[in-house]
């Protein structure tokens, strides 16, 4: 494991609460543990991000190409699309 380094981090009144409620519990044995935690979540939601982000782009992508070939789709009808395949996916995340 590589040395560790102390960190002064001043937290708001609430974020201390809950800290203090996570060491509490049981489930973390310090307060440092409950941050590096949060940290290792926050790395992995940017992570995440990330990809999605390029997903988006290769998709952008994709339809430039197909415009510049003049493979393009009425307006009304692709944001048709759009909006079935957001209202699906907001029905799989409640299902979920």
């Amino acid at each position: 494991m590589p040395p560790r380094k102390t960190l002064n981090v001043s937290l708001t009144p609430v974020l201390q609460k809950f800290v203090e409620k996570k060491v509490a519990s049981g489930l973390y044995q310090t307060a440092s543990e409950v941050v590096r935690d949060g940290l290792r979540l926050l790395e992995e939601r940017e992570r995440a991000n990330g990809k999605d982000l390029e997903s988006v782009r290769r998709k952008i992508a994709v339809g430039l190409r197909q415009a510049k070939a003049g493979k393009l789709v009425d307006g009304s009808k692709a944001f048709a699309e759009i909006r079935l395949d957001v209202s699906g996916d907001r029905k799989r995340r409640k299902a979920g």
